[in-house]
């Protein structure tokens, strides 16, 4: 009798399918690993998933740290659009960032340009432009505190040797932010180290062939460097963007926390702060916590949907 070669094959079909492993036998077989990954999951989940989630429920609340606080719903929101502090703070970490960002790429790509020239001596300098870096915040605080002391600072002391009247710097309202911009470029040696990994990633065929079509220096970089460079420079504004609106320790430091002079050096994280734990008023901080977040995921997305067009990658 003749084998019906549909049944065969069904048959066959049927044998090699593989044994479907259920739930507990998938976790039996990843317990080791779920075991020493068991601290870091309970870290995430204590230091970070609670507090992110209770503070959504804080911020609807007039929690206070010593107590319980009452539900409120939208009425932290609604007090801090009606603060004039609040918008004080947020006006001056815009005014930060704006200014901050653009002038730390600007300066950090000038820089890494200049620190990638082959040149006698170069790591020495490199290791110059990268010490700020190491230094403390609050150590850079109270030594920039000096340097642009009005009486006796060094910047004034050398302005006035030149005729030029140097400005009340951190004492003067129009010049304080300026000040901390100064201060916070005087850092940017880390971003410095991550455009000079970029740079070196760069093929030197480009420009072989750029100098055999007789280009110059300013052509090469404008038509090869830079577009080559986008990459590490979006990723340089993603997180200039993120630290410039979490601006806190050079300002909190400098004002020993007052903010002066007349609030012009209260950042929103400085005010925040305050909030929550000056005031005890916890529920409000939340709020402003929330708002902040909401900021910086907004201005995150509009950088990487509008990276399509000015972000060039190699090879494509």
């Amino acid at each position: 009798m003749k084998s019906n070669p549909i049944n065969e094959a069904t048959s066959q079909h049927v044998q090699i399918r593989p044994k479907r492993k259920n739930l507990f036998t998938n976790l039996s077989e990843y317990k080791y690993g779920i075991l020493f990954a068991l601290p870091w999951i309970l870290g995430l989940i204590i230091f970070y998933a609670i507090p992110l989630f209770s503070s959504i429920y804080f911020s609807f609340t007039t929690y206070s740290i010593l107590q319980p606080g009452e539900f409120i719903g939208l009425q932290n929101y609604k007090d801090l659009f009606h603060d004039p502090l609040f918008w004080k703070s947020v006006y001056n970490t815009i005014y930060f960032t704006v200014f901050f960002v653009p002038l730390s790429i600007i300066f950090g790509v000038a820089l890494a340009m200049m620190l990638n020239m082959k040149v006698k001596g170069m790591a020495v300098y490199r290791t110059i432009f990268f010490l700020p870096t190491l230094v403390p915040h609050v150590a850079l605080a109270v030594l920039w505190m000096w340097l642009l002391n009005p009486g006796f600072g060094l910047v004034n002391g050398l302005l006035n040797t030149i005729g030029i009247e140097g400005p009340a710097w951190l004492g003067s309202e129009t010049w304080s932010k300026p000040s901390l911009i100064l201060m916070s470029l005087w850092g940017i040696g880390q971003a410095v180290v991550i455009y000079l990994a970029g740079l070196g990633d760069i093929p030197d065929d480009y420009y072989d062939a750029a100098d055999v079509d007789g280009a110059n220096w300013f052509q090469k970089t404008f038509h090869i460097t830079l577009p080559l460079l986008t990459p590490v420079i979006f990723f340089n504004l993603v997180m200039g963007i993120i630290g410039a609106f979490q601006q806190f320790t050079l300002p909190y430091t400098l004002t020993q926390g007052q903010g002066t002079p007349a609030n012009s050096l209260t950042f929103y994280v400085m005010y925040l702060y305050d909030n929550g734990f000056k005031f005890f008023k916890m529920g409000y901080a939340s709020a402003m916590a929330w708002i902040l977040f909401i900021i910086i995921m907004a201005l995150t997305a509009v950088v990487f949907i509008t990276s399509k067009r000015w972000v060039h990658y190699q090879g494509k």
